[in-house]
């Protein structure tokens, strides 16, 4: 099994300090891919520590690559207040710096659940550092998710059968704007969270990762 190193400290961010932590193995340094995940909205009880959040840096990092996760202003550790997505976009940035700097030549995928996902994935789409997008729970109900229109980075999405804040309906037709690469992925009788079926979130992430990074099919199950 290969040793894991996991690291917490502060970005530095516009608003203050972000509370992070990082995912890494002794060969993170040479990492072909930097990853980090978005988690959901602060206001209602979202962290670094939700489990869909875990569950995909779980599924990444098991393919050997780095991931962070942090906190968004305002949020557990995090300095700063809510800012309604506006300064939750350089929160973002921050991240992206920090890996771009850490991993320095390595591109980065980067993940997003609900909240995390309209924040993360605008921020995403338009820094040329970040290659690959994962969204997951878009809440395509209530948030403007228009931007993915003119996105044609590699884009998987996983979204719950009976999501609350994202109907199969509003998912499908934002789909059908969007340019390619793309995949969807619906986890049939999952509600936003996917309540009992984070192993299928985790199944959709890795499945598409090692179709993308056949490289990275040797460090399954390593961590």
């Amino acid at each position: 099994m290969a040793e894991i190193f996991h690291r917490r400290f502060f970005l530095k961010g516009t608003a203050g300090r972000l509370e992070a932590t990082l995912w890494t193995r002794p060969e993170s340094a040479r990492a072909r891919l930097a990853t980090v995940v978005c988690h959901p909205h602060p206001l209602y009880g979202g962290t670094l520590h939700n489990k869909v959040v875990y569950q995909v840096a779980k599924t990444l990092h098991r393919l050997g690559l780095p991931v962070l996760r942090f906190n968004f202003r305002g949020a557990g550790m995090s300095e700063g207040q809510h800012n309604e997505g506006r300064g939750e976009r350089d929160d973002v940035r921050a991240a992206i710096d920090f890996l771009a700097e850490t991993f320095s030549g390595a591109p980065i995928l980067l993940a997003g659940f609900s909240f995390g996902a309209s924040v993360g994935l605008r921020v995403g789409c338009g820094d040329e550092r970040v290659t690959e997008l994962v969204g997951l729970g878009l809440p395509a109900d209530n948030f403007d998710l228009s931007f993915l229109e003119t996105c044609g980075k590699p884009k998987l999405f996983v979204q719950g059968g009976q999501d609350q804040f994202g109907s199969q309906e509003n998912v499908r037709k934002l789909m059908e704007k969007l340019p390619g690469p793309k995949r969807l992925v619906i986890v049939d009788g999952a509600d936003h969270f996917f309540a009992g079926r984070l192993d299928r979130v985790g199944d959709a992430v890795n499945k598409w990762m090692n179709e993308r990074h056949p490289e990275l099919e040797s460090a399954r199950g390593a961590a």
